[in-house]
């Protein structure tokens, strides 16, 4: 907002959205104060600010929920959150247990949030940086709130400490749980398995002391590592919000009880119903926290990813400061500060050299393996490794600015991200707990009434079994882990999914278009070849050349200089410059009348006359079909020669195209640059489809009239007039090199500058939803083929009733399956990039 107008569309825009009861803008804070009434969305507000022309961002917040174990829990938590006037979006990660939520008002809506949550029976709070903009926002501690960005490494040793002490908790449960329920379950299934062994035990314990026993035990397996089910599992019923902790409690707490009335009021039920099922209820919560502690370990090892990113921050700097250089904490680096990077180390914050040299490794950013020569005026990154020199550089970015900061950030984001399979999930989990509580009491009435006897048992059996084996754990799991995982896979080769939702929509892609300057092609035009007139010298047409255009701003002018001192040729001073516009340049170098330009040019100076034919217009006109520019020289008023300056293609580029092209799919090059060049690069390439001198509503239009035929499209680009058709597209891809408006406009970005990491991505997005499937199908395929056999479908054919300690250990080996699966995707093989000799 620039004036008090402003302040009033603005105003005006948000007074028209439906449930804003009052709002005010402060002209002075550029704030705006809404207090929501009935039917309030954030989403509208937004909208309609956007509309008018302004800009409102909420903030995203992340934040760490507790005692989510299930699919069901994260669809209620995001429910919860969602139910906060302020939230525009929630999502909820099973694998990481952590709710990215994007709220009007940043850290301010917290106690709404967490109240929210509460109600839903869980809780949440600010993990790592939003802790500490809390206590500067509250006042609690000085400075400038920290800009939203990714964890510290600190806070990322935090959290895994947190997840220590998860494992800990768990293995400390589990074991207890084991030691007593062991001999419960040698005790009962022994009997059953040798039945002498039953009448050796009543002679060691008469009467009711065996029962008492096993009482003993079972009560303290249930009240001790198996509490936590019941405090979670039974207020979620009473909220008719059931969970998996619901279905174990009510599953183990039928056996027990069961189990009770049979020890001590046996006559309350018929004589052949006279059963215990101690044993199963502990074994049931041994199996299941074994389940947990093996699904915490795996979970920890999906963020490998954002670990080792977080690993490569180094802790402090080198710096030039009042005359002297000294070590300073990262956190105190400021911008434009001159920083020391000596031999071997890992540098500080993203900047430019100012002096000295070194080849720096880029790997673990760009997913290249050849060091990155550096000199004055090269761009570092800060977390990439020096070699063997050293250099001074001027600190350009630090803290959330950082390239491995936004990489980070990136990461995470994509991470928590719900694809649109995910939904598919979400839909069913939300009524699968409750379907599942009714089939088992379907079960345990049908059993009562068509079972055979004991129907009580055999009924309470069958239902149990329902309930344990139903647990929706791996459904939960089966998306958020792959993406965790492949999206850091995806990290560590350069390919940065900024929107989690690009795995899907490229695994889904029919056209691929691409941009051809700085894409293709190295977006640098380099002299390809020089062709020379009867009786002039190649290397002396160079040098006077290149010192005339040293001199001039034409694009071509560039190409040509680096080209002399590429060959270590010195220039030559240059008098009486006079530029032509549209035409060329001329000027005296070591006392002899150089002119430069276009053909036009020569016609112009009577150099050339117009229409000529000769060896030099032949090689002009061949050139120009291989997609050069060509530059004609006149010395002292003849003809001497025709340089060509081409944008060469990418050494990877062709390649990537090949196999993108193997893959199946559809190519087209998309750019401003005219037809003939356009159509000599495609061909070269290897690409067929071609639009040329195009606006960047043009590329737009090219893209809209593929999806206008049902196509799906990826768009591959760098440039700010790429930003457009980035935006537009199925899938936008940005090289990494190329613009921050190129960037900000993808859903996928490629560090490394190459065409090749375009491959990498949907050879990524194809092994991710590959990976998905299969996690989906194992979850639902594992419930929808056990569910009818617990309730006892076998048992009319085959005599078979299956054990409620038989489904807690296929729920618990469902999740660990899942898992497992998904972490495969860690060494995930992709097409690898081409490497120099």
């Amino acid at each position: 907002m620039t004036c008090a107008s402003c302040v009033r569309r603005v105003e005006k825009a948000v007074a028209s959205v439906p449930g804003v009861a009052e709002s005010a803008v402060n002209f002075a804070t550029e704030t705006l104060s809404v207090t929501p009434g009935p039917g309030f969305s954030a989403e509208a507000l937004l909208e309609a600010i956007d509309k008018a022309g302004y800009e409102a961002k909420a903030e995203t917040l992340v934040l760490e929920v507790e005692d989510v174990t299930c699919a069901s829990c994260v669809s209620r938590v995001e429910k919860a959150l969602k139910t906060v006037p302020a939230v525009e979006t929630a999502s909820v990660n099973l694998a990481t247990g952590e709710a990215v939520v994007k709220v009007l008002g940043g850290v301010s809506a917290l106690p709404a949030l967490t109240a929210a949550v509460a109600k839903a029976g869980y809780a949440v709070r600010l993990s790592g940086a939003g802790e500490m903009q809390a206590l500067v926002e509250n006042g609690d501690i000085g400075g400038e709130a920290p800009a939203a960005g990714p964890p510290s490494a600190a806070h990322v040793d935090s959290r895994e400490a947190r997840r220590e002490r998860e494992i800990s908790g768990l293995k400390r449960d589990f074991l207890i749980a084991l030691v007593l329920t062991l001999p419960l379950f040698t005790l009962e299934m022994g009997s059953h398995l040798y039945p002498p062994l039953h009448h050796v035990l009543m002679g060691i314990f008469p009467g009711n002391t065996l029962y008492l026993s096993q009482f003993v035990l079972a009560t303290l397996v249930l009240a001790g590592p198996g509490r936590g089910f019941y405090v979670k599992g039974f207020p979620a019923l009473v909220r008719l919000t059931p969970d998996m902790n619901s279905l174990v409690a009510i599953g183990t707490s039928a056996a027990y009880l069961y189990s009770v009335v049979t020890t001590f009021a046996p006559e309350i039920l018929p004589v052949d119903a006279r059963h215990v099922y101690y044993e199963a209820a502990t074994v049931i919560v041994s199996l299941i926290l074994l389940g947990r502690l093996l699904e915490a370990r795996a979970k920890g090892r999906t963020g490998a990813a954002i670990r080792k990113l977080a690993g490569l921050q180094a802790k402090t700097a080198r710096v030039e400061r009042d005359g002297a250089t000294r070590d300073v904490p990262l956190s105190e680096v400021k911008l434009g500060d001159t920083v020391v990077v000596r031999p071997g180390e890992r540098i500080p914050v993203d900047g430019r050299v100012i002096d000295g040299a070194s080849a720096v490794d880029e790997a673990m950013i760009s997913g290249e393996p050849i060091p990155v020569e550096k000199g004055p005026g090269a761009t570092v990154i800060g977390g990439t490794v020096n070699g063997s020199g050293s250099f001074r550089f001027e600190a350009t970015g630090i803290g959330a600015d950082m390239m491995l900061s936004r990489i980070i950030r990136m990461v995470q984001e994509a991470q928590g991200a719900k694809l649109p399979i995910q939904k598919l999930v979400d839909e069913v989990t939300a009524w699968f707990v409750p379907a599942v509580i009714g089939i088992a009491v379907v079960t345990f009435f049908l059993w009562l009434i068509f079972g055979p006897e004991p129907a009580y048992t055999h009924g309470l059996v069958a239902a149990v079994a329902v309930l344990i084996i139903a647990c929706p754990c791996a459904m939960g799991l089966a998306t958020p882990t792959s993406i965790m995982v492949g999206t850091g896979r995806a990290a560590e080769l350069g390919v940065l999914f900024r929107k989690g939702e690009a795995l899907q929509s490229l695994a889904d892609i029919d056209w691929v278009v691409m941009d051809k300057t700085g894409t293709i092609t190295a977006g640098k035009p380099e002299v390809s070849e020089i062709v020379t007139s009867e009786g002039f010298d190649e290397a002396e047409v160079l040098r006077l050349t290149a010192s005339l255009e040293a001199r001039s701003e034409h694009p071509l002018a560039d190409a040509i200089v680096r080209a002399a001192e590429a060959r270590g040729i010195a220039l030559s001073v240059v008098e009486n410059v006079e530029a032509v516009a549209g035409f060329g340049v001329t000027g005296i170098v070591d006392g002899r009348k150089i002119a430069a330009g276009a053909d036009r040019f020569m016609v112009k100076l009577g150099v050339m006359a117009e229409g000529e034919t000769s060896d030099l217009t032949a090689a002009v006109t061949r050139l120009a079909d291989e997609g050069a520019s060509p530059l004609y020289v006149a010395i002292d008023g003849k003809l001497a020669a025709a340089i060509a300056v081409a944008d060469p293609i990418k050494e990877t580029s062709e390649q990537a195209i090949a196999a993108l092209k193997a893959r199946g799919l559809k190519l087209m090059m998309v750019t401003g640059d005219n037809r003939r060049t356009a159509e000599a690069v495609a061909r070269k390439a290897g690409i067929h489809a071609v639009v040329a001198e195009v606006l960047p509503e043009g590329k737009v239009s090219a893209i809209k009239a593929l999806q206008a035929k049902g196509e799906k499209v990826a768009f591959v680009g760098d440039g700010i007039n790429d930003a457009p058709a980035l935006a537009t597209a199925d899938a936008g891809i940005a090289i990494g090199t190329g613009t921050d408006v190129a960037i900000e406009s993808a859903d996928v970005v490629l560090v490394g500058g190459d065409l090749m990491s375009a491959l990498q991505a949907i050879e990524l997005s194809d092994k991710v939803m590959a990976n998905i499937r299969q996690n989906l199908f194992w979850a639902f395929g594992y419930n929808v083929a056990l569910i009818p056999v617990a309730a006892g479908l076998l048992y009319p054919l085959l005599g078979i009733t299956f054990s409620p300690m038989l489904g807690a250990a296929a729920m618990g080996l469902s999740s660990v399956f899942v898992l497992t699966n998904a972490l495969r995707l860690r060494t995930a093989k992709v097409t690898g990039f081409l490497t120099s000799p």
